[in-house]
Formats: C-alpha cells, structure tokens, sequence
C-alpha cells in the first residue's frame, strides 16, 4: 500500500508540476543535442507541419472532450441562430470571472501542497476509507451551500483526488467524483445562492427567504440521507495509511493565497464586484507564482463560453419555447426537471420562468434536475473534466457509473417530491 507521501509524488509526476524536492540517486543521461550546419534549417524527420498541426488537434481532443463537444454544440445552434448582438447577452461575466479567479488561487495553493496538507489531515483523522470518503462529500456538500456548486467542486474535488491517490484506493475514484458532483448539485439547492439558478429564480420571483427554505429543505433531507447511504454501502471500511513524515509549507505564501481565495468566495457572495478580482489576483499571482497563471484550465472556461451560446441559442428557436412552454401547463415539476437533461438547469430556470408562475415547482424542479445527464448542470461537466484528466481511458466506465447513480437520484426525488 502506498503511503500519502510516495502518492504526492505520483501526483507531482502525473500533472507536470513539482512537488518537493525529491532526492534521487539515479543517474540521468543525456543525448548531446545533434549539430546542424550553419545556413541549414533543423531537418524534420518525416512529419509535415500540416501532420503536426493535426496530431497537436488531436491530443487536444482527446485531453479535452467535453470542450470539443461544447464547441460543437455550439456551432450547430448557430445554424438556427445566427449570430448577432444578442450572443453578448449569452455570457455571465461574472460566473466567468468567478471560474478563472478560483481556479487561479487553486493552482497556487495546490502548488505550495496546501491540498497535500489537508489530504494528510483527512487521512489522520478519518483513518479509513469509508470516513474519509463521507468526510470529501459532506465537505463538498457544505461548500456547495457557501461558495456555490460549481466552486465547490473545483475547490475540493483535487483534496478528494489526492487522498484517494496518495493512498492507493484509486479504485473508489470514480464513485467519490460522482458522489462529491451529486453532493454539490443537491446540497446547492437549500440557499438562494447555492446554485445560480437558485440567486435567478429568487430574485425574479421576490421569493421570500423563509419560504425559499421551506420549499427546498424537504428535497434536501432526502438528499443527505441518500447520499450518506451511498458512502456508508459502497466504500469499505479499508484501513487507510500515512506516512510519519515531518512536512511543511511556506506560511507566508499559505497566508497569501488563502486571502487571495477569500476574495474569490467574496466575489462568489457578491460581496465584492467580480471586476476587483481581475483587478487583484492575476498580478499577484503574476508577482508571487506565475506557473499558477500557466496552470490554470482554460479549455474549462472555454467550455463555459460554449455552454452559454448553446444554451442562449436553444432558448430563442421558437419550437423549443413552444414545446416546453405546452408541457409546463401540465406539470411543471416533472417537465422543469427533464429540461434540465437537454439543455442544463440554468437555461432552463431562465427559459422556463417565463411560461409558468409555479414558481415553487420550477424551483424544485430545475434544483432536483441537475442531477441525470452529464450537461444537466455545468458542474458535472467540471467534474468530467476533473476525472478524466486524473485517468484517461476512462470516460465511458466512470459515465455508465455516473449516470447510474445520477438517474437514480433524479427519479428518487421526482417521486418524492411528486408524492409530497
């Protein structure tokens, strides 16, 4: 079995960015670089540009899926849509603004082992697999109620990728991922803040703050107790191990990096415009760590850019408007949440607000909804992404689990909800 330090290393390997110093005593051999003669180019050995052009498009491709599948979505809405000056109203500058800036303080933190740090807690203090599956979950949970769904996870799906990793339990990867996505969309849903769509529908409808909880606690309830059944039936009680190691980081950068995150989850409250952080955390970490900058996922805010032209063009084709408006005046709670399987909870809340004063139904119905296929909430793409770049080759096993138990939730609480 592998302790948490020898997996801190793996990880170091696996994601390109140094960890600690490592002391190692093999010898490394280098080829002398072949001289080319003055007034000659460097010979390509057989490979076009053009062939490079294409084997760099696909590694891409392959790195970033959904990114690709987004693009392409995109574009084929534009068919029925052409652009025009209301794309500029499709973008939330400020949930963009929100992904880039945590996403940015993330890569700094991870680069000074803060999340090594607090994996090697976890491990100490849950001691098992089972525990410490529950605990990345129900921290997830909670964040998700504070930071919102999508920031959740990118905050805490690495802290559940290193302790699993650091401690040889890869196999209960998958299902961590897919329980920490469903914890976040579901455990989003008891704030107006949450979930976006949550801060949309509360202010479009003035909804009340006591009757919003009311509204949602019952859903969330279920949700608590059926993901604890999950973690509690599904991962053993398997001994988990760390090493006795001292270790250290640099308090001063820690102290940093976490008012830098404070800011970030400011924004995220909108206690602070969204501008402020473009204003402050990019020169800092500019100054401070500039691999952080480097290491940011921007193929993931590219997938929102093509999440947003999607989902903005499927709410102006006029069929669409038409056959979801027909089936709300039928149930609205059933006909919200299956929405969400096509074109996400966002959009749908927004879309679908329009045709229905059951404000109440949508509520539940857009929240619950988030849950099911992967792009029924952006979360779940992030979470995707998030796995797949952890272990490639993968997708279509960790999806067949995903959907799954995604399915299994959603029709649990349709019936539920539908009873109640």
């Amino acid at each position: 079995m592998k302790d948490l330090s020898s997996g801190a290393e793996d990880l170091g390997a696996s994601s390109g960015r140094a960890r600690r110093p490592q002391k190692n005593n093999t010898r490394v051999r280098y080829r002398r670089p072949v001289a080319v003669p003055a007034g000659h180019a460097p010979v390509r050995t057989g490979v076009t540009a053009v062939e490079e052009l294409f084997r760099r498009a696909e590694a891409f491709a392959k790195r970033n899926t959904v990114t690709v599948i987004a693009f392409f979505a995109a574009l084929l809405t534009t068919l029925a849509v052409p652009v025009d000056r209301q794309y500029l109203g499709y973008f939330d500058l400020k949930t963009l603004t929100c992904l880039f800036c945590v996403l940015a303080v993330v890569c700094a933190l991870r680069d000074i082992n803060f999340f090594y740090m607090l994996a090697r807690k976890v491990v100490r203090v849950f001691k098992n697999a089972r525990m410490s599956v529950l605990a990345l979950v129900y921290i997830t949970f909670i964040g998700s109620m504070l930071i919102a769904n999508d920031m959740a996870l990118l905050t805490f799906l690495p802290l559940g990728y290193l302790v699993l990793h650091s401690t040889g339990k890869e196999k209960y990867m998958a299902f961590t991922f897919i329980m920490q996505n469903i914890a976040a969309n579901l455990g989003g849903m008891l704030t107006p803040f949450g979930n976006p769509q949550n801060l949309y529908l509360y202010t479009r409808f003035s909804i009340p703050n006591g009757e919003f909880m009311t509204i949602m606690a019952p859903p969330f309830v279920l949700a608590v107790l059926m993901i604890t059944a999950c973690c509690l039936i599904f991962v053993k009680a398997e001994p988990l191990e760390v090493g006795d190691e001292e270790f250290s980081i640099d308090p001063k950068r820690t102290v940093l990096y976490l008012a830098l995150f404070a800011l970030a989850i400011a924004i995220v409250f909108r206690g602070i415009p969204y501008w402020i952080g473009l204003l402050v955390i990019p020169p800092v970490l500019l100054a401070a760590d500039k691999k952080a900058l480097r290491e940011v996922d921007y193929p993931l805010l590219l997938t929102s850019v093509f999440f947003f032209i999607f989902s903005g063009n499927m709410g102006r084709i006029g069929a669409v408007r038409h056959f979801f408006s027909g089936l709300l005046d039928k149930n609205t709670l059933i006909f919200s949440a299956m929405s969400c399987q096509c074109i996400s909870n966002v959009p749908s809340a927004i879309l679908l607000s329009q045709f229905t004063n059951n404000y109440a139904d949508l509520l539940r119905g857009v929240n619950v909804g988030g849950v099911g296929t992967l792009i029924a909430s952006l979360a779940s793409l992030i979470t995707f992404r998030e796995y797949v770049k952890h272990n490639p080759g993968k997708a279509k096993k960790y999806i067949g689990e995903f959907s799954a138990f995604n399915f299994s939730f959603l029709a649990v609480l349709l019936v539920f909800l539908s009873v109640l």
